[in-house]
């Protein structure tokens, strides 16, 4: 019995490459532990929620989150998604243009504004620049960040006069802002043993830069640029607003003479725009992983 018992124990447990047994028991606390799907939290945990609780309690309050009123607004909301229907193709020639326009403006200032993120992110990571310069660099970011837009949008107009050109600068600025600190994190997030390894043989900073952080950081680079591109151009068409090229003037030149029905052909045209950018992004980034 006991020789049976031991053979099966040693079947259970691998071996490995040199011919030791690996001990793949866990302790008793552990193995109840990961057997239970849910189990009460911590004290610490406990408060935690009730913290956090508290905080959504109050950002709602303070921000007027109102169900009620959400419910007895979707008659209203009904009312006008009624009016849409059914679109007008009518000026497709001009949608189409403008849609074009669009794509043109999100297709130069993200890769202007991608260029200008990943020079200022080598300053913003920790891992790479000394700290006066990454304090620096960290605090343009936040400033490019903490601006919308359309205030870009506005300042480039009066200075550029109207049309895509301001909406381009305006872009490559938002850009900068937006993916810049995201772009230095994915340069910390590297694996130190390569960096270390070309500082040991004496390697400068732009040689490790080249061959330790960014191969390692490439595929995320590439992946947080496509995500850029699809949020530039949803964010082009909200600059023509404020004339800075795009679809965006047709859209609020339709919803203010009430044309309901060129408004939803406007709508589906920018649908079917991200959603063939969207897939075609996914293949790439599919492609890349």
């Amino acid at each position: 019995m006991e020789q049976t018992l031991s053979s099966s124990k040693t079947e259970i447990a691998p071996e490995a490459p040199s011919g030791k047994t690996i001990n793949t028991s866990l302790p008793e606390a552990d193995r109840l532990r990961l057997s239970r799907p849910f189990g009460l939290p911590t004290p610490r945990g406990a408060a935690l929620w009730v913290i956090i609780a508290a905080v959504l309690i109050w950002a709602g309050m303070g921000a007027g989150f109102n169900p009620e009123k959400l419910l007895t607004g979707i008659p209203n909301m009904g009312n006008f998604l009624g009016r849409l229907f059914p679109p007008t193709f009518d000026k497709f020639g001009i949608i189409v243009k403008l849609l074009v326009e669009t794509l043109q403006m999100a297709l130069v200032g993200t890769v202007l504004g991608a260029l200008a993120s990943l020079l200022l992110s080598f300053g913003a990571a920790s891992n790479i620049a000394p700290r006066w310069v990454y304090t620096s660099c960290r605090a343009v970011l936040n400033v490019l960040r903490s601006i919308p837009e359309l205030i870009f949008a506005l300042m480039f107009v009066s200075a550029v006069g109207l049309g895509p050109f301001a909406g381009i600068l305006a872009i490559v600025l938002g850009s900068v802002g937006s993916i810049g600190k995201v772009y230095a994190e994915a340069m910390e997030s590297v694996q130190p043993g390569p960096v270390e390894a070309l500082t040991a043989v004496g390697a400068n900073k732009r040689q490790i830069i080249s061959y330790a952080v960014l191969p390692q950081a490439a595929p995320l680079l590439v992946s947080y640029t496509l995500l850029l591109f699809e949020g530039n151009v949803r964010g082009a068409t909200i600059l023509g607003l404020v004339g800075a090229g795009g679809i965006g003037l047709e859209l609020t030149t339709a919803m203010r003479m009430y044309d309901y029905g060129h408004l939803c052909a406007i709508i589906i045209s920018i649908v079917v725009l991200v959603t063939i950018i969207d897939r075609v992004s996914a293949f790439i980034r599919a492609k890349l992983s």
